[in-house]
C-alpha cells in the first residue's frame, strides 16, 4: 500500500476514534474528600490519581487525552519527542489545601473540573479546632518547636467565652510566620526555614468571622493533647519573639546549655503544606520540589497526639467552631486567643467540616474507600462528578439568561464563585440539563 494511502488510513481510523470517543461520557469535574491526619494535600492527589489512573471509570478520560496527543501537529509531537514523554495521568487539583495536621473537607478537581477550582476561594468555610493554652510555636500549633511558655492556671472557660467577642464579625489577622504569603517576592516560610528576618512588618488583612463558639472546654489533665516536646534554640526564640508579636511581658524560659542554633534548626524544618489562603493548585501531578540546602534528614517533631499517654497536658485546652471567610488562619485565631486571654495558645487540631456547599457526612467522599477499589469508590465519584456537572449546568444557565455571561463574584455550583469574565453557552447547558433531567426520568419509568 502506498505511503499516502496510509498516512490518510491512519488520519482516518484517527478521526473515526475521535468521533466514537466524543460521544462517550467522560468524567471530569469536582468533588469533595475526607483528607486524613498526617499527610499533605498534594500526597491525597497522588494517591487519588494512583486509583483513578488504571480505572474503568476513567478509562474514558485517558483514552480521550491519548487521543488529544496523537493529533498534535508533527512539529509539536517532534519537540515532544525530544523530551522524557510523561505516561497519561488523571489532571487534578485542589480547591484550597489544608495543613497535614488538619483532617476534613479537600475539594479535587478532575480533567476540566481544574478549571473550576478557583471558584472556591471566595466561599466560606467551616472548621472545628482545639486551642490548647499555655505554651506558643513558631508554626502557631503543636506541629512547630516551642518558642515560648506562660502560666495558664487563670485561664476559665468564662474569660476565653469573653474574650472570643473580639474575633467575631469583622477583625484584622496577621498571618503566621509558616505561610505562603509573599513578602517582597518571597514566602514567608521560606524567611522562616532559612532562619531570616522579614524585612517589612507582617500586616494584618481583613477578615471576617460570621460565626465562633466554644463547644467544649477540658480541664488541664482531662484530655488527650499535649504540648510538643521539641524545643527552638535561644536564637530561634529571639526570632520567633521579633515576628510573632508576643509582647515584651513574654519571656522565653532559659533552654539547655546544648540547644542547637535556631538558623540550622529552623532551615531543617519541612517545609508546611500551606492553608487554604493560598488557593488552588491546578495540576498537582508532580512531587513537591525539596530544598537543596539541606542535607541532614528530617525528623517529624512530636505532636500533640503521638505523645507518650503517660504525659498527661495540665494546661486547660478548648473545642471551638467557626465559620470564616477565605483567607482565615485558624492557627493565627489560636495564637491571638490565647494572647487575649493573658496566656499562650497553639493549635492542637483541625478539622474543616464545610467548605461553599460540600460538607462532611453529607456529601463528601472517604479517603479510606479507595483502599476497598473501584467497586466500592467508583460509584460514589461518578455520582459525584455527575452532580456536578448537572449542578453546574443549572447554575450557568441561571445566572445570566440573555448575555450568556456571568458576573464576578455570582454563586457557582456547590457554593463557589465565577471569576471575571467567564463566558458560558447558556442554551448550550440547559439543553444539556434537559436532556439529562429526561433521561433520569425515563430510566426510572422503566424501572
Amino acid at each position: 500500500m502506498p505511503v499516502r494511502d496510509t498516512i490518510w488510513k491512519s488520519l482516518a481510523d484517527i478521526s473515526k476514534t475521535a468521533s466514537t470517543m466524543t460521544s462517550t461520557k467522560i468524567p471530569e469535574g469536582c468533588f469533595a474528600i475526607n483528607k486524613p491526619r498526617g499527610i499533605t494535600s498534594a500526597q491525597v492527589i497522588r494517591d487519588v490519581q494512583t486509583h483513578f489512573n488504571p480505572s474503568k471509570l476513567f478509562k474514558p478520560w485517558v483514552d480521550a487525552e491519548r487521543q488529544r496527543q496523537m493529533v498534535e501537529s508533527h512539529n509539536q509531537r517532534k519537540k515532544r519527542s525530544k523530551k522524557f514523554v510523561k505516561p497519561v495521568q488523571i489532571k487534578m487539583g485542589h480547591g484550597g489545601t489544608l495543613d497535614p495536621l488538619a483532617t476534613g473537607v479537600l475539594i479535587l478537581g478532575a480533567g476540566s473540573g481544574t478549571k473550576s477550582l478557583g471558584n472556591f476561594l471566595a466561599c466560606t468555610k467551616s472548621y472545628e479546632a482545639v486551642l490548647l493554652f499555655g505554651r506558643a510555636t513558631d508554626s502557631y500549633d503543636t506541629e512547630g518547636k516551642v518558642v515560648a511558655k506562660k502560666g495558664f492556671e487563670y485561664v476559665t472557660r468564662e474569660s476565653v467565652e469573653e474574650a472570643m467577642g473580639k474575633f467575631r464579625g469583622k477583625i484584622m489577622q496577621r498571618p503566621p510566620i509558616f505561610s505562603a504569603i509573599r513578602i517582597q517576592g518571597k514566602r514567608l516560610y521560606e524567611y522562616a526555614r532559612e532562619g531570616k528576618e522579614v524585612p517589612v512588618e507582617i500586616e494584618e488583612r481583613p477578615m471576617e468571622v460570621e460565626k465562633l463558639e466554644m463547644v467544649e472546654w477540658m480541664e488541664g489533665g482531662t484530655h488527650e493533647y499535649r504540648w510538643p516536646e521539641a524545643e527552638a534554640g535561644r536564637e530561634g526564640k529571639v526570632f520567633a519573639d521579633k515576628i510573632l508579636h508576643f509582647g515584651t511581658e513574654i519571656t522565653p524560659e532559659p533552654e539547655a546549655a546544648a540547644a542547637a542554633p535556631s538558623g540550622e534548626e529552623v532551615a531543617q524544618k519541612r517545609k508546611r503544606d500551606v492553608d487554604d489562603h493560598e488557593g488552588f493548585d491546578e495540576d498537582v501531578t508532580q512531587s513537591p520540589k525539596r530544598p537543596k540546602s539541606s542535607s541532614v534528614p528530617e525528623v517529624p517533631p512530636q505532636t500533640a497526639l503521638t505523645a507518650p499517654p503517660e504525659q498527661s497536658c495540665p494546661a486547660p485546652a478548648c473545642r471551638i467552631r467557626m465559620t470564616v471567610t477565605s483567607g482565615f488562619y485558624v492557627r493565627s485565631l489560636c495564637h491571638d486567643l490565647g494572647l487575649a486571654v493573658g496566656s499562650l495558645g497553639i493549635m492542637a487540631s483541625l478539622i474543616r467540616s464545610r467548605q461553599g456547599d460540600f460538607e462532611l457526612g453529607k456529601n463528601v467522599f472517604e479517603y479510606s474507600e479507595l483502599a476497598r477499589g473501584e467497586s466500592f469508590w467508583g460509584p460514589q465519584v461518578e455520582g459525584m462528578l455527575e452532580a456536578w456537572t448537572t449542578e453546574k449546568a443549572e447554575a450557568l444557565a441561571q445566572s445570566a439568561p440573555m448575555s450568556g455571561k456571568v458576573a464576578k463574584g455570582e454563586k457557582g455550583p456547590a457554593g463557589g464563585r465565577y471569576a471575571k469574565g467567564d463566558e458560558v453557552k447558556v442554551k448550550e447547558r440547559q439543553a444539556e440539563a434537559e436532556d439529562r433531567e429526561r433521561r433520569r426520568n425515563s430510566s426510572s419509568v422503566d424501572a
